[in-house]
């Protein structure tokens, strides 16, 4: 693809094929597992297309929402249209959200720590943001613990790069929560039957 038509396709191709992947009803436990626990101001980085609203329990009142597409956004209209809580959108760059220190009470990523660049950068800004005592939730997919399917992520990391607009298949997610200053309260992982091993491997977890 020549420069044009890759702006064409992450603008209005990617959005609609990260859409339908994310949205998965084999993944829908893992969300329900972690939003369940939301609360009160929720600051989400990788909003997407707003997958996580129907899953939001009563006890949310407001989703400051952090996404770059614009295409994603109007896939979800009417998901946000019928959202019980607020949504706020705040910006498109996780790495800098223009949101005031402890503005949330906690803060929810699904599928999004694999392809921010910085992710370093973006979870000290959750962290500035969140309240004393704020949980970050997340599901994430990321590096496999056995070595055969580690090898393959590793050969297919260039291309799932480049085919889904920078996406990385071998993250270790969870020492990117603790590198970045989190303690890890609840962490579970394991592969997500039926789904290729590459792409199923789910860190599923709470951190403050």
């Amino acid at each position: 693809m020549d420069s044009a038509d890759m702006g064409l396709y992450e603008r209005h191709i990617l959005p609609r094929v990260i859409d339908q992947a994310c949205g998965l009803a084999e993944l829908t436990p893992y969300r329900q597992k972690v939003v369940s626990q939301a609360r009160g101001t929720v600051l989400e980085i990788g909003f997407g297309s707003g997958l996580n609203l129907p899953l939001l329990p009563a006890a949310v009142e407001r989703v400051l929402a952090v996404d770059p597409s614009e295409t994603a956004r109007k896939l979800g209209r009417e998901r946000i249209a019928a959202a019980r809580c607020a949504v706020d959108f705040i910006g498109l760059d996780a790495e800098r959200i223009a949101v005031d220190t402890a503005a949330a009470d906690c803060a929810l990523s699904t599928f999004t720590l694999c392809t921010i660049a910085d992710v370093a950068g973006a979870l000290r800004e959750v962290r500035r943001i969140l309240k004393p005592g704020g949980a970050f939730l997340f599901v994430e997919h990321g590096r496999a613990p056995d070595a055969d399917t580690a090898r393959w992520q590793g050969r297919l990391n260039g291309l799932q790069r480049f085919l889904c607009g920078g996406c990385n298949l071998n993250r270790d997610i969870p020492a990117l929560v603790r590198d970045a200053g989190f303690a890890l309260r609840e962490l579970d992982q394991g592969y997500v039957p039926g789904m290729p091993r590459t792409h199923a491997y789910l860190y599923t977890g709470v951190a403050a």
